[in-house]
């Protein structure tokens, strides 16, 4: 806690490893900072991941700036309390200046000119520049018709999904086939609950590929490095991420083979108590698909043109299992009659930064703005946003970059 003669060079916002890798840069850079946490470090992973939930990058890549990978298992993939663990260690090695149950209400200019006041549940902080660490992917969203369905239904986030256990008897309905939909309706499934899955528009990686962690091929051929506007440009819009297992490849075949009854998109609630979904599942299967030959495509061309002597592909795990799509597809669908009790909203999310009171770096959405993570307020970062600069923003592949090149920034602003 400073007083108005002791403004810190910088506060950190948020105890993450976008957070943590920030305030190691800082220290090394000699700067007087402060990282202020809402709850533990790691909370969000603490609070809002499932039971069995794994990293998607293999031990060997899942580290902090300054650290490498010294285990026995390098392809494996660290649980939940395993990462949290890890970045518990790395604050106290590093001796990092982490305030925990230090809740920031208020982000406002300071009395002085270039001085940030950031009021807190402990008192006030006072700093020359902030760097917002504290994720963008903490809101649920659920589409507008979720208040029309049946009270009756229990209706739950990703977030607070954490094992088959915690929610009724009966069937579950999940929304939504990126990350978090595949892998928690996996999950169900694996626990013996009827699996209702609803699809959309996402892509998906193998999980190995030519003798490798796909992650490993990603990096070094630089399909993580795509800038931020290419993809855009390419894709009108920075699209969902693929869909990776953490230990083995997830598909729509695959989900189907376990016995999870495969839906298009969620289009509607009708009285309450029956859903409607679109014709589009089997275009749903061809597009994570054609990702998934797109991204291999690209590691094979790298592969040619740098003369590796790599395995030949291996078959896709997609195409060795026994799907059972719908046939035909599910237009329509009754919640009693299917036994249905429980919706799982796998529907995205988004940050909230309402507690930001500067004008000009947030969107009319209340979303961050900024290049590269540089808001145009001078003094004002942002670290750990999903696709910020590339491909790789948003991952913990991209800490020791990012984390350097925003403090090297503030540094010369200085």
């Amino acid at each position: 806690m400073t007083s108005g003669a002791n403004v810190l060079d910088a506060v950190v916002v948020g105890a993450g490893w976008a957070g943590l890798g920030v305030s190691y840069s800082l220290a090394r850079r000699g700067l007087r900072h402060s990282v202020l946490e809402r709850g533990r470090i790691g909370e969000t992973w603490l609070t809002q991941r499932w039971d069995s939930f794994r990293m998607n990058t293999p031990n060997v890549q899942t580290v902090m700036p300054g650290d490498r990978y010294e285990g026995s298992d390098p392809s494996g993939a660290l649980t939940r309390n395993q990462f949290v663990a890890l970045l518990e260690d790395f604050a106290k090695r590093n001796g990092l200046p982490v305030e925990p149950e230090t809740v920031v209400t208020e982000l406002a200019s300071g009395h002085e000119k270039g001085e940030y006041r950031l009021t807190t549940s402990r008192g006030t902080f006072l700093a020359r520049n902030v760097v917002i660490a504290s994720g963008h992917l903490n809101c649920p969203v659920r589409p507008v018709w979720a208040a029309s369905l049946t009270p009756r239904l229990c209706q739950i986030d990703a977030s607070d999904y954490r094992n088959a256990a915690g929610l009724a008897d009966g069937a579950v309905l999940v929304v939504g086939s990126g990350q978090s939909g595949c892998q928690i309706a996996e999950d169900l499934a694996e626990a013996g609950r009827t699996v209702f899955l609803s699809t959309g528009r996402v892509g998906r990686l193998v999980r190995r590929y030519r003798g490798r962690d796909i992650m490993i091929w990603l990096v070094e051929s630089g399909f993580l490095d795509v800038r931020r506007e290419e993809i855009i440009q390419l894709a009108k819009r920075i699209p969902p991420r693929g869909v990776l297992g953490a230990q083995q490849t997830i598909s729509l075949q695959a989900l189907s083979a376990k016995g999870i009854v495969l839906l298009g998109r969620l289009t509607g609630v009708e009285d309450g108590g029956r859903l409607s979904f679109a014709d589009d599942l089997e275009a749903h299967v061809r597009f994570a698909d054609e990702a998934s030959a797109n991204v291999k495509r690209h590691i094979d061309e790298y592969i040619s043109r740098s003369g590796i002597d790599a395995p030949a592909a291996e078959p896709d795990p997609a195409e060795t299992v026994q799907a059972s799509l719908p046939d035909p597809t599910i237009g329509s669908l009754d919640i009693a009659g299917a036994g249905i009790t429980t919706v799982v909203w796998c529907t995205g999310f988004r940050g909230d930064f309402s507690w930001m009171r500067l004008p000009g770096v947030l969107d009319p959405a209340g979303q961050p703005l900024h290049e590269d993570g540089v808001a145009s307020r001078p003094g004002i970062y942002f670290a750990g946003l999903d696709f910020a600069s590339t491909r790789k923003s948003g991952t913990i592949l991209a800490v020791a970059e990012e984390a350097h090149r925003l403090v090297e920034h503030m540094v010369e602003r200085s």
